[in-house]
């Protein structure tokens, strides 16, 4: 597996820990939307904790939205995924560019802006989940960090990073969440929080081929470490032309018919992977008599 995501515990499973290596899943949300670099970090960043996250959720047919919503020219990202590790998203404003930050790397924050939050999750109950927080740094990682301690009472530490090569395509990508679960012995947290300061970022420890495996190695070196499972991670979207089609249908007959009238085929995308879908002034027609509505 290129792109995996490592579940596992530690502290006699009083910890609970995910680790990913996604490079090949933002390389590919890249690509599908033409990114420029700071609008690849962030939208790499929230696909990797969207993946992980994923992960956590039980049922075959639970859903996860994360969405992120700033006052900065990137406006917004979306990022949906399943408890299987496929995920997909899209950023607002795919082109932005900005200046490095102070630091010299990418400005994800300045592109986010002040915002918000949001984690939606349907697992099938009759309304979906919805937890909400503000964005306290607008990096993200330490955005979700927020959260979990917030909105699901779960002291969590989040590192998410991604990257790129000079040529503007990603050279690594990945993350790791750890939880604190009731019961964690003190001493080891102490220990946990004092590493995780001197931790090197985690692309510069993808960088140096560690894998997933080998950093959570380093984060719990000489504590009980138990890898339950590794799960592949890719970015897949499940849009094909009939979904496209009943969103045609949603907007109305009128618009419809103005197609229609038009005389051309008209072409439409997939917000998440950017798949293009072209409907016939004849398609057009026929959409509209199996909606029930009268052809003018």
């Amino acid at each position: 597996m290129n792109d995996y995501i490592v579940r596992a515990t530690a502290a006699g499973a009083s910890i609970r820990v995910f680790a990913a290596t996604t490079r090949g899943v933002v390389e590919e949300a890249r690509r599908a939307h033409n990114t420029s670099p700071v609008a690849t970090a962030a939208l790499g960043r929230l696909l990797t904790a969207g993946a992980m996250m994923g992960s956590m959720m039980k049922g075959e047919q639970d859903i996860l939205t994360l969405k992120v919503e700033g006052n900065g020219p990137l406006g917004g990202i979306v990022v949906t995924a399943d408890s299987s590790a496929d995920v997909k998203g899209y950023v607002y404003n795919p082109e932005v560019l900005l200046h490095a930050n102070e630091k010299g790397k990418l400005d994800v924050a300045g592109a986010v802006g002040i915002g918000v939050l949001s984690v939606i999750k349907d697992i099938g109950m009759r309304e979906p989940y919805v937890g909400q927080t503000v964005l306290t740094t607008s990096e993200i990682a330490e955005d979700l960090t927020y959260y979990f301690a917030t909105s699901e009472q779960i002291p969590s530490s989040v590192a998410l990073g991604v990257l790129m090569n000079r040529d503007n395509t990603v050279r690594r990508a990945g993350g790791f969440i750890i939880q604190i679960l009731p019961g964690a012995p003190e001493g080891i947290i102490c220990e946990l929080e004092e590493r995780l300061k001197t931790l090197p970022p985690v692309t510069s420890l993808l960088d140096e081929d560690m894998t997933p495996e080998m950093i959570l190695v380093r984060l719990f070196e000489g504590e009980e470490l138990v890898i339950t499972d590794r799960i592949r991670a890719r970015f897949f979207c499940n849009c094909e032309k009939g979904r496209v089609e009943r969103a045609l249908v949603s907007v109305g007959e009128e618009a419809l018919h103005e197609m229609i009238e038009a005389g051309e085929p008209i072409e439409l995308k997939c917000h998440f992977c950017s798949r293009a879908y072209t409907f016939s002034v004849e398609e057009l027609k026929e959409i509209l008599r199996r909606s029930g509505r009268t052809v003018r």
